[in-house]
């Protein structure tokens, strides 16, 4: 088992930035491929970012390539997710994810979540 707990989001202007983090435990934190996934109100939970083991892998959707950066401590079990040039349309709950399945340019299904963090971003 493993169990993720996020936090840093919150409410901030358009053009404005955030670092969502995710502190892992339970089972071996540097055994998972992580990822990040959101969900806006009235859409389905949508791929955001994922890392690899090490972090030498990174994957990313298109909506937010060159303003999310995703990476992991494994010394300190945690995830982190640099959300820089926020939009409106970036406004959701954030779920961190853990023992992610990613192939190609994305990833899929998880075993393990978070409970999520609202992150709210304004005109």
């Amino acid at each position: 088992q493993v169990q993720l707990v996020e936090s840093g989001g919150g409410l901030v202007q358009a053009g404005g930035s955030l670092r969502l983090s995710c502190a892992a435990s339970g089972r071996t934190f540097s055994a998972y491929f992580m990822a990040w996934f959101r969900q806006a109100p009235g859409k389905e939970r949508e791929f955001v970012a994922g890392i690899s083991w090490g972090g030498l892998s990174q994957y990313y959707a298109d909506s937010v390539k060159g303003r999310f950066t995703i990476s992991r401590d494994n010394g300190k079990n945690t995830l982190y997710l640099q959300m820089n040039s926020l939009k409106s349309a970036d406004t959701a709950v954030y779920y961190c994810a853990a023992d992610v399945t990613c192939s190609g340019s994305r990833c899929y299904a998880a075993n393990y979540w978070g409970q999520g963090t609202q992150v709210t971003v304004f005109a």
